[in-house]
């Protein structure tokens, strides 16, 4: 990193200092666990020489901070995955329920964008497509962090709302799907079959917010892979440079684990979550009326919290599928539905 040509490739110099803050991330974890392994030690040396009730209640309070330290490391050592340590792409679309589906597909993406502040780390919203009465269309987001795919990997599926729909002047109860797909963002040395002879570009007004120039500029941009039909669209920023840069990287995480899956069968558990967008092909029930619950069908965890899980609180759902699928060595498990 010292050489003066090192950032000549701007993108790959990025990725190396990915994973270089990645390898330091990891010594560190370790470097903290053993100095709160010698602060135990000592504390019981301590109070094993003059036993104190003072030092007994931070004897304790270190003991779980380090048995807390402990598992969150074990629990990152599963993560043994090729792409688990990478950032995550998150698209999120409506599915049955028309304008309630738009309000809970947004609704979805708030709880993502809390979850990962929460940890520290990074969002980037790369595509956003407003609903004409609330809620989105569809929505893409670039979320940097240490093991962000090996953790959100867990969110792939439909997610399924029950409450009374705030659209309803009748206020009845409506049921609405929300379809949450995510990718490992791919390294720019990591090589994807993607000739510029197989893309069609677009370009077309933004809508939404976003100012002035965003809307009556086509500065979105939307990519259609030919060979596979698959498509990605950014319309974010006011450059449609830097919009065709996103669409691109999208692409090219969405074509990776494409041919992963047609290649390697690494892929399977995002093939068995592509099924349509409504009822009975859940992953996990957000119920608000007429009691409060949220239950995943895989792992059968519940909680009656659903406020705070709908503010981010997710690492128990994320945990629990994470550890059954490490243990299991297999996709999602149906459950009876609530």
């Amino acid at each position: 990193m010292s050489k003066s040509e090192f950032w000549n490739d701007s993108e790959r110099a990025k990725g190396v200092m990915r994973k270089t803050s990645s390898n330091k991330a990891a010594v560190e974890s370790w470097e903290a666990l053993k100095r709160q392994v010698d602060d135990a030690e000592a504390l019981f040396d301590l109070y094993d020489e003059a036993p104190d009730e003072d030092v007994e209640k931070e004897l304790q309070e270190s003991l779980a901070a380090l048995d807390s330290r402990i598992g969150a490391i074990e629990f990152e050592s599963m993560m043994g995955e090729e792409d688990d340590e990478k950032n995550a792409l998150l698209v999120i679309h409506p599915g049955a329920g028309g304008i309630d589906a738009q309000d809970w597909a947004q609704m979805l993406m708030r709880m993502y964008v809390r979850w990962s502040e929460s940890r520290g780390f990074e969002v980037d919203i790369l595509h956003c497509q407003s609903g004409e009465e609330a809620g989105i269309k569809s929505a893409t987001l670039e979320i940097a962090g240490r093991y962000a795919f090996g953790y959100l990997k867990a969110e792939n599926g439909v997610h399924r709302l029950v409450r009374i729909s705030p659209f309803d002047a009748s206020h009845r109860r409506h049921t609405s799907f929300g379809s949450v797909f995510v990718y490992a963002e791919m390294d720019e040395d990591i090589e994807v079959e993607m000739s510029e002879s197989d893309l069609k570009v677009d370009t077309y007004k933004a809508s939404g917010a976003g100012g002035q120039h965003v809307n009556k500029t086509e500065s979105a941009v939307r990519i259609t892979h030919v060979p596979t039909g698959i498509k990605v669209e950014c319309q974010s920023e006011r450059s449609q440079h830097r919009n065709r840069d996103n669409a691109l990287k999208i692409l090219r995480a969405k074509l990776h684990a494409h041919y992963l899956e047609e290649e390697r069968k690494k892929m399977e558990q995002i093939e068995k979550n592509k099924k349509e967008i409504a009822w009975g092909s859940q992953i996990r029930s957000y119920v608000l009326q007429p009691y409060t619950l949220v239950k995943d069908h895989r792992t059968g965890l519940d909680t009656g919290n659903a406020d705070a899980v709908l503010d981010g609180d997710i690492d128990d759902f994320i945990e629990a599928y994470l550890r059954m699928d490490t243990v299991s060595g297999r996709g999602n498990k149906d459950e009876a539905d609530i």
